[in-house]
């Protein structure tokens, strides 16, 4: 979370240079109480930490937070910055990566966004911190990769040795390990601050709608919805209906036309291979009830320019 307490404690390291900017270094320490980093000038490129124990404390200029497990602290680039140990914190274990953000985070950090270049991204949920974790482990090997062979393997639950860095040295081992990087920004910030759940839903009609919503094309039924959510298939579809005002399959077949329309919108697929992709076994009946809900046929939609919303 943000704080305004005073001072990080003196840095042992004063002054330390970040890496250059074209580089991507990647990192996992277990720091003492005694340790931290204070840059008067700031960085040449961005700072990420992922904290897995203990507490850190980091200034970005005059915004400050502290870090505790699940906490990823971003620092931008050209602000005076120190980071160590919180006071009173016996260590802080956590990852670090310097590189250069690609331009399409900024907009996921941006909710969260501290002052003066500081994202705070928390509280991010137990259920994605050990995914998280193997991107950071990933993102370590991957920048080990000298492109004459596989890429080092990431074991599930390994913990890399304390004091482990990795430099990317080839162009093909730095976009791997910033496309691991970009995982972990997506699953934090994705997940940090979760929309409220509706007023009145109940979980398992919540829980239902999210599954047709992640994957519309899927061969949902009744039965399987309500499987998936512990009820017998006609207490799902009254209670369903009951509380969004549509029956379950009338949900799928409308998830199912959006996702549709946003393929015609972005990519260049035939018509066919969309309704396949969207979960129509017919083109023809896929033509039909997308007119009659978009008031056009596909081929013309894709023409016509954006119309889903979200």
């Amino acid at each position: 979370m943000t704080v305004s307490a005073d001072g990080l404690p003196e840095a042992a390291a004063a002054g330390v240079p970040a890496p250059p900017p074209g580089l991507v270094v990647v990192g996992y320490f277990d720091q003492p109480p005694t340790y931290g980093i204070n840059r008067p000038r700031g960085a040449d490129s961005w700072l990420f930490t992922w904290t897995t124990g203990g507490r850190g404390r980091l200034r970005h200029g005059s915004a400050e937070a502290r870090a505790g497990a699940g906490d990823l602290v971003v620092l931008a680039p050209g602000v005076p910055h120190g980071y160590g140990v919180e006071p009173g914190a016996r260590h802080w274990r956590f990852w670090w990566a310097h590189c250069q953000a690609r331009p399409a985070w900024r907009s996921w950090l941006r909710p969260y966004d501290a002052g003066e270049g500081m994202y705070v991204v928390t509280p991010t949920p137990d259920m994605v911190r050990g995914r998280v974790e193997a991107s950071f482990r990933r993102m370590l090997a991957d920048a080990r990769w000298t492109g004459t062979e596989a890429p080092p393997p990431t074991a599930p639950g390994d913990a890399p040795g304390d004091d482990s860095v990795a430099v990317a040295h080839g162009a093909a081992a730095r976009e791997l390990a910033l496309c691991s990087l970009e995982e972990v920004v997506l699953l934090t910030a994705g997940t940090a601050r979760a929309q409220p759940p509706r007023p009145g839903i109940d979980a398992r009609v919540r829980r239902a709608e999210a599954l047709i919503a992640a994957d519309p094309a899927a061969p949902h039924t009744v039965r399987s919805l309500a499987e998936q959510v512990a009820l017998s298939p006609s207490r799902f579809a009254h209670l369903f209906t009951r509380q969004t005002g549509q029956a379950p399959m009338r949900a799928l077949r409308e998830a199912r036309l959006r996702h549709a329309a946003r393929l015609l919108e972005s990519t260049d697929l035939s018509v066919e291979r969309v309704a396949a992709a969207s979960g129509f076994a017919s083109p023809f009946h896929f033509n039909r009830v997308f007119r009659e809900r978009y008031g056009r046929p596909p081929g013309a939609y894709r023409g016509s320019g954006p119309m889903v919303g979200g």
